[in-house]
């Protein structure tokens, strides 16, 4: 009797650890509700909610805390930020019957990794673009950092030069690879650079959601006054800004980037559409036709607040 039921609970635990294998409708927040397209399913694959820590710094100014939010704890392999993006947009590729995903970044890139990981869970194969110096990428690029787990997992890796990147761009290179996977009768899913687009800005929707969810729960004596986001996507800022905005969060949103990002005005723009694009509900990017006939008004605002996000002022005056 005792054997029949150590079995049992072995089973069920084994069921509830897999669980996570398992796509599940999703329910976005009501507050969310009006977006369009709103994501049909999405896997658990972060280790949910997050805690949030305070922050025992020397030399803080007074009344001031700093509290962090610890994304390093969703998962072992699939840790930060990036998981949030990937249980929706991996929840699209089995659902569109992909056989494997395709994504491009940085020779060291954690969103690769993670992608790279999720795929594995996925029974999915997992091809990645990665960029590096012209002087490495026709060398072995070892067994290092994320590259070790993307190896380790069986991930198919392609090395390019930073400079063949910079002429051809991510969207190109990844669906020159598409193409060829296609060709030979794969059914391959391209997610883009860190995971930032419209889908995956609803891991962010449901950050924001978290968050206040456990200052109502949990530290309801808590008020943060500023949200500061450390990254150097900024289709993650552009994100971060539209959930808060829906979700009337209390607080501003600052970035301060300390990494070089490329020319200014080409990630203007690219968080210029991904607001707009968000407002608009469309999937592709706005062309210069497109957002002159846009209501001139809203531009200018998204505009102001892209400037005072990245540090610049622009002249003129915004209203």
């Amino acid at each position: 009797m005792e054997d029949e039921v150590s079995k049992q609970k072995q089973k069920q635990a084994t069921r509830g650890s897999m669980e996570f294998l398992s796509s599940k409708p999703y329910v976005p927040p009501q507050w969310a509700s009006h977006l369009n397209p709103i994501p049909s399913h999405i896997f658990s694959l972060a280790h949910l909610p997050t805690p949030i820590h305070k922050w025992n710094l020397p030399n803080l100014p007074n009344n001031t805390e700093v509290w962090l939010k610890r994304d390093d704890l969703s998962g072992m392999q699939l840790s930060g930020n990036k998981v949030r993006k990937l249980e929706f947009l991996m929840a699209e590729a089995v659902a569109q019957g992909a056989d494997c995903v395709i994504t491009i970044g940085g020779i060291q890139s954690n969103h690769c990794r993670a992608t790279a990981v999720a795929a594995k869970y996925l029974h999915l194969d997992c091809f990645i673009i990665l960029r590096t110096s012209k002087v490495l990428v026709d060398k072995d690029p070892g067994l290092t950092g994320n590259l070790l787990v993307e190896r380790l997992v069986g991930a198919h890796v392609d090395l390019i030069s930073k400079e063949e990147y910079a002429k051809l761009g991510s969207v190109t290179l990844t669906n020159l690879l598409k193409e060829k996977l296609l060709n030979e009768g794969r059914r391959p899913y391209v997610i883009p650079v860190g995971g930032s687009n419209s889908l995956g800005t609803w891991g962010y929707i449901e950050a924001i959601q978290e968050i206040e969810q456990q200052l109502q729960i949990g530290t309801s004596q808590i008020k943060f006054d500023d949200i500061v986001v450390a990254c150097g996507r900024v289709m993650d800022s552009a994100s971060f800004v539209r959930t808060k905005k829906l979700f009337k969060v209390k607080g501003d949103l600052k970035k301060w980037n300390k990494e070089d990002c490329g020319d200014i005005d080409v990630q203007k723009n690219k968080i210029i559409d991904e607001l707009l694009r968000l407002d608009l509900k469309e999937e592709g990017g706005l062309n210069d036709e497109e957002r002159s006939k846009h209501d001139l008004k809203t531009l200018l605002k998204k505009i102001a607040l892209m400037e005072k996000m990245v540090g610049e002022k622009t002249p003129g005056h915004y209203s």
